[in-house]
């Protein structure tokens, strides 16, 4: 099946970079939904199994609220390319059809504000540079900025937490990346591409 971004034109320059950067990375977070949605539910079906036969796995619980965050960070960045997330449209609906597409684009560009917002908050959070400068040693890094994140462990899988936090960077990133691609299309600078891989339906209150 076809997984690419396909558009009646070829924008040029930075736009068809964007445009570019976001149908791959669309494709990837296909792959990691089903991947997410195979795992998950066989998880739910292993522990089904073991607790019926009377030796549950511990670690299973936990590895399914993980998966789960997973899946919805990545499902919300698709949907964001997808156009999936709700409008309300009481207001916009009866301006005119330039007034819509204004108010598309300020809605449109938020959601690019709030990825950049987020990704500043993640830099500070997670401070890549502190914990070098520490010489990657997590002790010294909390004792120095009181930032306990790399020193913190999880309760059963006792997995590193910054590995599972991950999700919340790259979910800032991807959002962003299709937040100025669907900006793009808005701004007329490409037309709106359709998209291949997804079933999509028109459904109202969606952008």
């Amino acid at each position: 099946m076809n997984d690419r971004v396909i558009a009646t034109d070829r924008p040029a320059g930075p736009a068809q970079v964007v445009l570019a950067l976001s149908a791959g990375l669309l494709a990837v977070e296909r792959l990691a939904i089903m991947g997410f949605m195979f795992l998950l539910s066989g998880l739910i079906l292993l522990n089904v199994v073991t607790r019926y036969t009377g030796m549950p796995i511990y670690w299973i619980d936990e590895s399914s609220v993980y998966s789960v965050v997973w899946l919805t960070f990545i499902g919300a960045s698709a949907m964001t390319r997808l156009r999936l997330d709700f409008a309300v449209a009481m207001l916009t609906e009866r301006l005119p059809e330039r007034g819509q597409a204004i108010a598309k684009m300020i809605a449109t560009g938020m959601v690019v504000v709030f990825g950049l917002s987020l990704i500043a908050m993640c830099w500070l959070w997670m401070d890549p540079i502190g914990i070098a400068r520490a010489g990657f040693d997590a002790r010294e890094f909390a004792a120095q900025t009181f930032n306990f994140l790399y020193t913190e462990r999880t309760q059963t899988l006792n997995w590193p937490t910054w590995a599972l936090y991950l999700i919340l960077p790259i979910f800032a990133v991807s959002m962003t990346i299709h937040g100025l691609a669907n900006l793009v299309e808005d701004l007329g600078l490409a037309p709106r591409a359709r998209i291949k891989g997804f079933v999509l339906s028109d459904v109202d209150g969606v952008n």
